[in-house]
């Protein structure tokens, strides 16, 4: 994103995730998971679960979520 869009974009906090949560879909493997923290919507490799952790805001995780559903996120 230019630095000039007139977008404000916030950085999201550090969340503790010590005490998450961690939910996974009753379809498929399970790879995915999410936690709800602190008002944010953390998800992770489960197979990983000591990586990386995506933070969404609630508006942010919406329009992934309808993004999903629509196929947007299709390879095929």
């Amino acid at each position: 994103m230019a630095a000039n869009s007139g977008t404000r974009v916030e950085a999201k906090p550090e969340l503790d995730l010590t005490g998450a949560e961690w939910l996974s879909s009753s379809q498929g493997v399970g790879d995915v998971q999410i936690a709800f923290v602190e008002g944010y919507i953390a998800m992770r490799d489960g197979r990983q679960p000591e990586g990386p952790v995506l933070v969404f805001t609630p508006a942010e995780w919406r329009a992934f979520v309808l993004g999903a559903r629509d196929g947007e996120f299709d390879l095929t």
